[in-house]
């Protein structure tokens, strides 16, 4: 309404203004020029535009205009005003020019803050080409009339510079800005103005001053024109920031660039040919230079942005072929940021987002983000590439562009998104809508890759497009493929109604649950009675949560026992999924895989893992755990019994490891039997057993444990028709000594040591006071070892006598130990200790090739009737795989005959019936090597193995000689002895003389050879050497 009546209000002026008498003129064109300024004031108090200080500088602008078409008509012939007041108009036209220039300069500048610098090159062109056309036409004419004063002149050169200045800047508003109605009103008025006070200049070059002329019609569009842009609403869009596009060299700007630039010649031309002369020579020279040079700016322009457009296209080319392999929304975004990388400038600094309906919409992730289905339409409404500002994104969407926004919130420059919509097929429909592309950066790069940055969002679209469909197949074809799955699984599927009751079973359950129809029966009935209980409360569990609960599915699985129809069971691995809030399922799916098999295989393993597979004890890891909760416990008092074999090894060396194995089941038997329920039974390994006594009420109770077991093991065991005795030593531990695990093993350990001390089928329980004994033992274990291998051990010689003469027919070789702190040691007090460690075997070998070697020694000065010498060997030494091979290389090493070498074992090698030794035996005395019995009548003697084994000597031990002058008995016992020897064609040797009567009496008795201090104590090798040639002197 009130742009409609200001129109009608300027029409009836402009009609009152030409048909009015002429006296009016002033009165009507003051009421034009007022009425226009009043309009472009009330336009801005009704709209409100965002640019009001722009439309204020337009408004001051029109006032001064006004104001200078008032001081002109009043200056006119026949005005009433004076001479003073001529130039008065001029002036405040200038100063009007001005100011609309500035509001022009602001509209434009906002709307576009950065300059287009081929735009400014063509304006420049433009404005030279006319400006020279103004100099030829008018200001030069002017200047040469002779009245022309400075002022005149400036105002002459001042008022076509201003015109053609603002015709340009509107020009370049309207490609800056939105083309609008206001913008059109703006642009019309002004082109209007300008034409006319063009053509009133050139009027008044002869001085015309006609007015009431159709030419006041331009000045009259001024004043309406601009009224009426300020009036309509689109005058508050003026300014807004669009997306300039780069200016294409379209026909109409080449043409307008081509005549301005045809001007300079032109006016060459025409002076040249029309008036003979050429008047303006240097104007137009200058002219052409400045022109030559603004083309050739404008083409290096031009090949410069043909170089980067050509780059940038072959990196487009690329990024095309990146998003059509593209698999995924991730893959296309990070094609599309390499894409946008090079599209833009170099060195542009950008922010970018890729929104699809697709995304993920909890996580916005880094390029990538989720368009809401609310947007769709919004997005739909763009259309085509649209310029926002920080402040029209969402916070989180300005945020992840590095926008900053106009609260405060957010980081980054004042930068400008472009949203580029992503649709395939016909724009404008929702279902084309797939999405949205924003770019933020600078507006001049934005604004140079805007038709690249479309066809990347149009590539873009259709890698979504294509991923989105793919994504679709694939779940159709792997709907298809699960079906099959279901149909064929070995695992049952089914799916429990709110009634607990089965509304769909996969085909694999009859295999499962037998012949029976599951459907609308309930699931809890083909469970095991003892343990319905249990599933009813997970029933409950899982019914009671609310449906469509966001709370995870943490049941898990469990086990559970199916009975069949047939009473077979089947142990079942049960997980559930609910999926009662799910439309297509509405109820619990429970996944039933049959495990019977593996949990027995399981239970196999397990057993297996934790238990001795020989014997069925519990195994050392087994043991060990138990232990470790027993003692934890606290539950009175904990014992731990360690149970070693006496002699087993003796039982596999003689009757086979077969045997051997049926002893250690009989022994685990056995202790199993003599323990109580609760207590726990193991087999460390070998011949090794432990047992754990639990929740015992005192320490004795632990000894009468260990005691019924020693008394199970003593009695024999029949083992493939045979009698074998093998009894055990036992090593107890008990908490009442002990605070912890460790601390109870080892005690166990040192008991079990000191009760392998003590003889066989003993037990010992560790005693404190046991202590100190047993570390003594175990550091003189550590100390003989080092001896072996530092030298510590050394050997004595004590000769070995014929009774009749004295002569020494032998030495015996005798071991001791040069102790660091103890002295000299004979073996009584470390041989106990080298048995148990087995050092025993590397000390024999040491004592056979020493007594070997220093038999050679003494044989070289007496090579006929020369001594032997006599070495004692062990029986564990003797039945050491290869020891008739160690006797033969020490023979040979020594190059010592056989029969210089006497090897004296114990009665308790010959206690087994033991084939492997006597062989060794007789091959020993088929090299030659003497074999001898020493401290016979000691041990278990036995006259049949005198009569079977391959023996050469008898040694009488001196606990017979040492009494042989004082009892009877004695004297009865050795003769016999001697007499038995003789009887087996055997030597016999009479050890520990010590007096000359003992000599005698064995002599008369028939003992042949003695040994003793009487004759020489043990001697070095040097010593014996001496006593041995001082000897044989005195014989």
């Amino acid at each position: 309404m009130v742009l409609a009546a200001f129109g009608l209000w300027m029409a009836v002026l402009t009609v009152v203004y030409y048909l009015a008498p002429l006296s009016w003129r002033l009165g009507v064109w003051t009421a034009l020029s007022v009425s226009g300024a009043a309009a472009v004031l009330v336009g801005i108090q009704l709209n409100r535009p965002r640019l009001t200080g722009a439309w204020l500088w337009f408004f001051a602008g029109l006032v001064f205009y006004a104001a200078s078409d008032l001081s002109f008509n009043l200056t006119l012939p026949g005005g009433p005003a004076r001479p003073p007041l001529t130039l008065s108009d001029d002036i405040l036209l200038l100063i009007g020019v001005v100011l609309i220039a500035v509001a022009l300069f602001k509209f434009t500048r906002a709307a576009e803050p950065r300059p287009d610098r081929p735009a400014l090159i063509d304006a420049f062109v433009l404005v030279l080409g006319t400006g020279l056309l103004a100099w030829v036409l008018t200001v030069e004419a002017r200047f040469a009339q002779p009245h022309v004063g400075v002022i005149t002149g400036v105002l002459l050169i001042a008022y076509p510079v201003f015109d053609i200045i603002v015709l340009g800047m509107v020009a370049r508003l309207v490609t800056a800005v939105r083309l609008s109605p206001a913008v059109i009103l703006l642009a019309l008025g002004i082109v209007g103005y300008v034409v006319a006070d063009a053509l009133f200049r050139i009027g008044r070059i002869d001085d015309q001053w006609l007015v009431r002329t159709p030419l006041d019609l331009g000045y009259i569009a001024l004043y309406a024109l601009w009224g009426a842009a300020a009036l309509v609403p689109s005058m508050r869009g003026i300014g807004e920031r669009r997306l300039a596009r780069p200016r294409e060299a379209t026909v109409l700007r080449l043409v307008i660039l081509g005549i301005s630039a045809l001007i300079p010649p032109a006016i060459l031309l025409y002076e040249t040919i029309g008036l003979g002369t050429v008047r303006h020579g240097v104007v137009i020279a200058i002219s052409s230079l400045v022109m030559f040079l603004l083309v050739i700016a404008r083409l290096v322009n031009l090949a410069n942005r043909l170089r980067e457009q050509i780059g940038r296209e072959r990196g487009l080319r690329t990024v095309t072929t990146a998003l059509v392999s593209a698999a995924d929304d991730e893959g296309i975004a990070d094609a599309l940021d390499d894409g946008i990388r090079d599209v833009l400038e170099p060195g542009t600094t950008y922010h970018f987002l890729l929104m699809t309906q697709g995304a993920d919409a909890k996580a916005m992730g880094r390029h990538l983000g989720a368009l809401p289905k609310s947007s769709i339409e919004a997005v739909r409404r763009l259309g085509e590439p649209t310029l926002l500002e920080s402040g029209e994104l969402p916070r989180s969407i300005a945020a992840a562009l590095g926008a900053h926004r106009p609260d405060g919130h957010g980081a980054g420059s004042d930068k400008l998104t472009l949203a580029l919509p992503l649709t395939v097929g016909e724009s404008g429909k929702e279902d084309t809508t797939v999405g949205v592309m924003l770019v933020a950066a600078d507006e001049r790069p934005l604004s140079a890759a805007q038709d690249r940055l479309a066809v990347l969002a149009s590539q873009a679209a259709l890698a979504i497009d294509r991923v989105t469909l793919s994504e679709q197949l694939r779940k159709r074809t792997s709907e298809e493929y699960f079906r099959a799955l279901v149909h064929n699984a070995a695992d049952v599927i089914l799916i429990i109604d709110s009634e607990d009751r089965i509304a769909y079973a996969s085909p694999s359950a009859r295999a499962m649950f037998g012949e029976v129809d599951l459907v609308g029966t309930m699931l809890l009935d083909h469970g095991d009675p003892a343990e319905r209980e249990r599933a009813e409360r997970v029933f409950r569990r899982i019914q009671d949560r609310p449906v469509g609960s966001v709370e995870p599915d943490n049941w898990g699985t469990t086990d559970w026992t199916l009975r069949r129809p047939d009473g077979t069971a089947a142990q079942v691995e049960i997980s559930v999924r609910d999926l009662r809030a799910d439309p297509t399922v509405r109820g619990l799916v429970f996944t039933l895989r049959d495990v019977t098999d593996k949990r027995r295989l399981e239970r196999e393993l397990t057993h297996r893992a934790n238990h001795d597979a020989l014997t069925g004890l519990a195994n050392r890891t087994l043991f060990a755990e138990r232990m470790q909760k027993a003692v934890e416990a606290h539950r009175g008092v904990v014992g731990v019994l360690f149970i070693d074999l006496d002699d087993f090894k003796v039982v596999n060396d003689t009757l086979g490891h077969a045997s051997g194995d049926q002893v250690l089941k009989a022994v685990g038997w056995r202790i199993s039997s003599a323990l109580r329920p609760h207590d726990t039974a193991a087999r460390l390994g070998g011949d090794e057993f432990a047992v754990l006594i639990d929740d015992a009420g005192e320490p004795g109770d632990v000894e009468d444990a260990a005691d019924r077991i020693i008394r199970a093991l003593r009695q024999p065991y029949s083992i493939g028709g045979d009698l074998i005795s093998c009894s055990a030593s036992i090593g107890i531990g008990t908490t009442a000594d002990a605070s912890d695990g460790s601390e109870l093993l080892r005690q166990a350990d040192l008991a079990l040591y000191v009760a392998k001390g003590a003889g066989k089928s003993q037990w010992r329980r560790y005693q404190p006071e046991l202590h100190t004994t047993i570390v003594e033992r175990l550091e003189l274990r550590a100390e003989l070892d080092r001896a072996i291998h530092d030298g510590g051990l050394l050997l004595e010689y004590q000769p070995i006598v014929r009774l009749d003469d004295g002569h020494a027919v032998g030495f015996e070789a005798l071991l001791r130990w040069n102790h660091p702190t103890r002295g000299r040691l004979t073996p009584d007090a470390f041989i106990d200790v080298a048995e148990e460690s087995g050092l025993i075997v590397p000390i024999g070998e040491w004592v056979l090739r020493t007594a070997i070697a220093a038999a050679a020694t003494w044989r070289k000065g007496q090579a006929y009737g020369a001594p032997y010498v006599a070495v004692n060997v062990s029986a564990r030494q003797f039945r050491t795989p290869g020891f008739v091979r160690l006797v033969k290389r020490e023979l040979a090493a020594s190059k010592l005959p056989p029969s210089c070498l006497m090897l004296e074992i114990t009665e308790s090698l010959l206690l087994r019936d033991d084939d492997q030794v006597w062989d060794d035996l007789a091959e020993v005395r088929r090299l030659g090597v003497r074999v001898a019995i020493d401290d016979f009548g000691t041990g278990y003697s036995s006259l049949s193995y005198l009569r079977h084994v391959p023996l050469d000597v008898l040694k009488i031990d001196r606990l017979f000689t040492g009494t042989v002058t004082t009892s009877t008995q004695q004297r009865a016992l050795v003769d016999g002895i001697v007499r038995l020897a003789h009887t087996l064609g055997l030597e016999v040797v009479a050890e520990g003389i010590e007096t000359t009567d003992e000599r005698e009496l064995l002599r008369r008795i028939g003992c042949p050879y003695g040994q003793g201090f009487l004759f020489s104590r043990p001697m070095p090798l040097p010593d014996a050497l001496r006593w041995l040639r001082r000897t044989e002197l005195a014989a």
